[in-house]
């Protein structure tokens, strides 16, 4: 618990079955977190059988991909502010802190990678997926008017409830490229959103997307375009989101 709310956090999984309780663990030591939910999103042999070693709560998502597998888990998470992480050892469960100290003056609290004094030494954050996600966020954050974006690849962010429901309804992607989708509805929303730098260290196995440069490439391409036709239907009304009853509506995006 933080401050009188309660922290769950997100683990969707499919390849860490030898990191996944570590993780948990490591996790569930900062003291703060609540509960923490396991989407097992057709995960490796072997990953629930770790998952169960610890006092995580696992489900199931069969629909195959990051993005079906992060709202499955939004969907099941009881927590007032929700946290997405890693189980492959990549971010430091301990970074929570830094999402949480500025929770109370933010809605929705993203991680960025691209801080070069915290990307440890084997990190897979070479310069191509360093600038490229640099560059992908800048558009973002030009074409959104929003705080500075240095990253849009980063899946460690928080969200507090009230806000996920208004955006939740519009969630289209199921797969790699939903964290930017998350972002830019956030902006749409009006979201009060900040970017602060968190540790990005070695994975733990090999990743289906990242470790290879082609389908990287395949992916940043994606985000674009996912990027540009959301700016587009926004320009258009055709992605709409009322602000709660009891806050005054967004800014108008530019």
């Amino acid at each position: 618990m933080w401050h009188g709310h309660t922290i769950s956090v997100i683990f969707p999984t499919y390849n860490e079955r030898d990191s996944i309780y570590n993780e948990i663990r490591a996790c569930l030591a900062t003291g703060c977190v609540d509960e923490v939910v396991v989407v097992n999103n057709n995960a490796a042999p072997g990953t629930s059988e770790e998952v169960a070693r610890t006092s995580a709560r696992e489900v199931f998502e069969p629909r195959q991909g990051y993005g079906f597998a992060i709202q499955r888990g939004l969907r099941e998470a009881q927590g007032d502010y929700l946290v997405i992480s890693e189980p492959d050892g990549t971010f430091k469960q301990q970074d929570v802190f830094k999402l949480l100290a500025y929770a109370d003056d933010f809605d929705i609290v993203l991680g960025t990678r691209t801080a070069r004094e915290l990307i440890w030494k084997g990190a897979n954050m070479g310069a191509f997926l360093r600038w490229g996600n640099w560059a992908v966020a800048k558009l973002t954050e030009f074409l959104f008017n929003t705080t500075n974006l240095t990253d849009v690849g980063c899946t460690l962010r928080l969200i507090k409830r009230e806000h996920l429901t208004r955006i939740q309804p519009h969630f289209r992607v199921g797969g790699s490229h939903f964290g930017p989708e998350m972002m830019v509805l956030s902006a749409i929303a009006g979201l009060r959103l900040i970017q602060i730098p968190v540790n990005y260290k070695p994975r733990v196995g090999h990743s289906a997307v990242t470790g290879d440069l082609r389908k990287a490439l395949i992916l940043g391409c994606r985000m674009i375009l996912m990027i540009l036709r959301l700016r587009l239907m926004s320009y258009m009304g055709r992605v709409r989101i009322d602000p709660p009853i009891d806050e005054p509506p967004p800014r108008p995006l530019p």
